[in-house]
């Protein structure tokens, strides 16, 4: 299991660890009992405990075994599996290519009321067009995937945005000016794009902000993530696929959110920021 930037996934670990921790003690075991009843080196078992190194499915069947606890093996490596998901690398999540990895949010945009998206790269994907999100994902393919199932992608994606149309949701979308030039795609991918906003920030249920490049900001852009309800924050980073679900870390990022919010211009602002990029294209 890589290791997680997330406080989340760090406690999540720690809790999977104690549960390990008091088989031993409920069965009258040490650490040093549980290696050998294994035929473990002692120092993996102290390892497992302190959470410093992640049993595998086969770690735990053998630890419940040695403790009399079999019965909870199968609990516990669901646990393990749910620890695993909260941090999940590019590789292992689109190892099969990109169009699984898009249906498999699919369940969590259906179930969220609240959706809150900032981005300092690219246009959030509930809001690009066919031909930016052909773009966007063609270059992943090229980067990081060797199956090319892109076309089947991009068609999840688009399948995806119908809980956009959907009665009973908010978006607040927050993007960056420099992303309203980033080039990607070419100039009629993103005229076209632009124009989108531009229609998309006109929905009852769409709240759309721009910050402004201006100097005297007084927050940095960061990372782009997604709010979903008040439950789970995701966050893509180079290395992999970040899931956050512990409150406090989640506040943080709404907090960030709201400080970026106060910063975007929206309305009638937003739409000649959007209108410029597009002249500057044409």
């Amino acid at each position: 299991m890589t290791a997680s930037p997330s406080s989340s996934a760090q406690q999540a670990r720690h809790v999977l660890a104690n549960r390990l921790a008091e088989l031993c003690r409920d069965a009258g075991l040490t650490g040093l009992g549980i290696a050998r009843l294994c035929g473990w080196h002692p120092s993996k078992s102290s390892r497992i405990i302190n959470a410093r190194t992640p049993p595998s499915a086969n770690d735990i069947r053998a630890w419940c075994q040695a403790c009399g606890a079999e019965d909870q093996a199968e609990d516990l490596i669901a646990s393990l599996r749910t620890v695993e998901d909260m941090w999940i690398g590019w590789r292992r999540m689109e190892r099969s290519g990109l169009k699984r990895a898009q249906e498999a949010r699919l369940p969590l945009y259906q179930r969220t009321r609240r959706f809150r998206s900032y981005s300092s790269w690219l246009v959030p994907g509930l809001i690009q067009t066919r031909g930016y999100t052909e773009s966007v994902l063609r270059a992943v393919q090229r980067r990081r995937v060797e199956v090319d199932d892109v076309a089947e992608a991009v068609t999840a994606r688009m399948e995806r945005q119908a809980v956009l149309y959907e009665g009973g949701r908010r978006f607040a979308f927050l993007m960056e000016e420099s992303v309203l030039r980033n080039g990607l795609g070419g100039a009629d991918v993103l005229i076209e794009q632009l124009g989108h906003l531009l229609t998309v920030g006109s929905l009852p249920s769409v709240s759309l902000g721009i910050v402004p490049d201006r100097p005297g900001r007084t927050r940095m852009p960061v990372e782009g993530f997604w709010i979903f309800d008040a439950a789970q924050v995701n966050v893509e980073l180079v290395s992999g696929y970040l899931t956050i679900t512990q409150p406090s870390e989640v506040a943080t990022y709404a907090d960030t959110f709201a400080e970026l919010a106060d910063m975007a211009v929206y309305g009638p602002d937003s739409r000649t920021l959007i209108t410029s990029a597009i002249n500057s294209l044409g």
